[in-house]
């Protein structure tokens, strides 16, 4: 479903898929390492969760000026992620290979939902 046809923020498949991500990271960072509950595993959850937090929050926005800056807020935290996801595995924590796929996704959705919004802006008057 698209930003078009979407009544609830629910609807829209970017934020169906980061929070899909979200509870990936959640399965993932369960068996971390206890020293890390007010580390890694806080911080890759927090920026996780931001953004379909993000997105929901966006969506009913009323200026497509307001929409885009949360889109861009998520798109930050989801690059907080990729770093994350690359530090896990650097430290031998986890095998990140299908997080970071699902984050890519994620990522692609909604750049697209973004410069959607962003093309709205341009098209009226």
């Amino acid at each position: 479903m698209d930003k078009e046809t979407a009544k609830k923020f629910t609807d829209l498949t970017v934020w169906k898929k980061a929070h899909s991500f979200v509870l990936s990271v959640y399965r993932l960072t369960t068996a971390f390492p206890k020293s890390e509950i007010y580390g890694l595993t806080s911080q890759i959850r927090r920026a996780a969760i931001s953004i379909p937090a993000n997105i929901a929050e966006g969506f009913k926005k009323r200026s497509n000026a307001d929409k885009v800056r949360f889109m861009n807020i998520a798109q930050g935290s989801l690059e907080e992620c990729r770093y994350y996801l690359i530090l896990a595995k650097d430290l031998e924590y986890a095998n990140t290979e299908g997080l970071s796929a699902q984050l890519d996704e994620v990522g692609r959705l909604l750049a697209g939902y973004t410069e959607a919004i962003r093309s709205k802006t341009l098209s009226e008057p």
